[in-house]
């Protein structure tokens, strides 16, 4: 999946609650409808027996059964545990097929290469008609960094990654850049129906389909839209057979009927928390958890901690006003990785106090009880002060001078070295 591919440093340079809004296939189709982009008919079900009902009221002679998570690569995945080899997206004929696929897929954990090892645990699953398919393509519209443009990339490949397309044949790749004082124009629309081989009416139903997607993402704040297959039918029409959507965070505020389709279920529980209490909190996959002061410094005591050879687990950045009790949250959300085996406290004060620092620090740690190693540096206001808090709270807190050294102790320690 094409994202809006930003240096992660640039993702966190705003005090915002989530970075961005994943939704589910299903709901991002019942959006684009909206604006009169055409898709499957289809419906929600979080049962075998609503599944059925479903698949009932489609009157369809082929059904697709397609599990509902906020990842990828669904109808190539597995379901851990499973006695088939079937995937997340089933082709089916029969009622029995597909309350049989219903009952195989809900409260099942699948397990996809966006998913990571873990899976993600499917709770619903959208019923929908079959679709006679003619042409596959691929469909994107995101937000291009580099030139703060829209772009609409498209390709022939359809059904495919399109990074791999990208990779393998990049001559097949349509990029189109969207200046926003004109938007989509239909000379943009047509070029891309063109090279996408589409003739006679299809042009103008390319047209119309690519202009309506464009206003969805306009309008709705979107980050992403991807149609992947967008596929012509046997009857010559266009169609979204699978549509994935996320949303710019920051606009939630003025699309507070997006937002009320956010599946909590679908994140990742430790960044939920953070944002309860305004923390920028992203998971990685390292075991020295890092709590900073801006980002920019974040992402920088991340790259060190890198240099000195250790894997950082997370970006937490807990701003410039935090105060003791938003440092005692988020040394708390750090603590509750239990793949973090060291933790690494990098504080450069200006407006953030760094006594404010070390109250926190320390109330967190005397209340979960601290077992692994914790290295602080602090410099800046009150530094003075948030250094005696640290030595006289019996804690085994090891002190650093800067941030290379901070780095060096936590990594070693976490090696047990130290």
């Amino acid at each position: 999946m094409v994202e809006d591919l930003e240096p992660l440093g640039s993702l966190f340079t705003s005090n915002r609650k989530w970075l961005k809004m994943n939704i589910h296939e299903h709901q991002a189709k019942s959006l684009l409808a909206e604006f009169g982009v055409s898709v499957p008919r289809g419906a929600v079900a979080y049962s075998a027996e609503e599944a059925v009902s479903a698949a009932k009221n489609l009157e369809s002679s082929v059904y697709v059964v397609k599990s509902q998570i906020h990842a990828g690569g669904r109808g190539a995945g597995q379901f851990l545990d499973s006695e088939t080899d079937k995937g997340g997206v089933r082709v089916v004929k029969t009622m029995s097929e597909v309350k049989a696929s219903a009952e195989e897929m809900l409260g099942k954990v699948l397990l996809t290469k966006q998913t990571g090892p873990e899976g993600r645990r499917v709770q619903r699953i959208y019923v929908e008609e079959g679709c006679e398919i003619a042409s596959e393509f691929y469909l994107s519209l995101l937000v291009d960094r580099n030139n703060s443009c829209v772009t609409l990339i498209a390709s022939i490949e359809g059904g495919m990654e399109i990074e791999e397309v990208a990779e393998n044949a990049p001559e097949k790749i349509i990029n189109v850049t969207i200046d926003a004082t004109t938007g989509l124009r239909s000379h943009h629309a047509r070029k891309v129906a063109f090279q996408l081989g589409l003739r006679d009416k299809q042009v103008g139903e390319a047209v119309s389909f690519l202009q309506a997607i464009y206003k969805a993402f306009i309008e709705l704040d979107a980050s992403t839209i991807e149609i992947n297959p967008l596929v012509l039918n046997k009857s010559g029409s266009l169609v979204a057979l699978d549509a994935k959507m996320n949303f710019d965070s920051n606009a939630l505020y003025r699309q507070p009927e997006i937002e009320k389709l956010r599946d909590l279920s679908e994140e990742e529980p430790a960044e939920v928390e953070a944002a309860k209490s305004e923390l920028n909190y992203v998971k990685l996959d390292g075991n020295i958890g890092c709590m900073v002061n801006g980002a920019g410094l974040a992402m920088a005591t991340m790259d060190i901690i890198k240099l000195h050879g250790g894997e950082p687990a997370n970006f937490l950045d807990v701003g410039g006003g935090a105060t003791k009790e938003r440092v005692s949250a988020a040394f708390k959300i750090i603590m509750s990785d239990i793949n973090v085996k060291g933790i690494l406290v990098n504080i450069f004060g200006g407006i953030m106090k760094c006594d404010i620092i070390a109250d926190g620090v320390v109330a967190a740690a005397n209340e979960l009880g601290l077992k692994i190693p914790l290295v602080v540096r602090l410099e800046g206001t009150n530094v003075e002060l948030g250094k005696k808090i640290m030595a006289e709270s019996g804690l085994p807190i090891i002190s650093a001078d800067n941030l290379g050294e901070a780095a060096e102790k936590i990594v070693a320690a976490v090696r047990g070295e130290i």
